[in-house]
């Protein structure tokens, strides 16, 4: 496989989770697409550095930290996502203003 289709994916995959966090009023989707995202950015990371052929594996490095930071991410987003369904009933993105105030 030549580095284009893997760039080809990574920009479909980005345009689809970009897709789901503008589009979407439920917070978890939202994490989901963000995740899609991440996703998007790993492959062309590894695809960049199999083809740049780096001697520190770079690219493979920053995919496995950004692997911790999205499982951070999610722990994080769905404990605060938990917290403001058991206050307000409800996970509408639209309507969280909670913390506004």
């Amino acid at each position: 496989m030549t580095i284009a289709q893997f760039v080809i994916l990574g920009t479909a995959l980005f345009s689809i989770g970009l897709y789901g966090v503008i589009t979407r009023r439920n917070a978890v989707l939202v994490l989901a697409s963000v995740e899609v995202m991440l996703a998007a950015v790993n492959i062309n990371l590894v695809a960049f550095d199999v083809y740049l052929a780096d001697q520190l594996y770079a690219g493979q490095i920053f995919t496995l930290f950004i692997i911790a930071v999205a499982a951070a991410e999610v722990g994080i987003g769905l404990a605060i996502i938990l917290m403001i369904f058991r206050n307000r009933h409800d996970a509408d993105v639209d309507e969280l203003d909670l913390m506004r105030y």
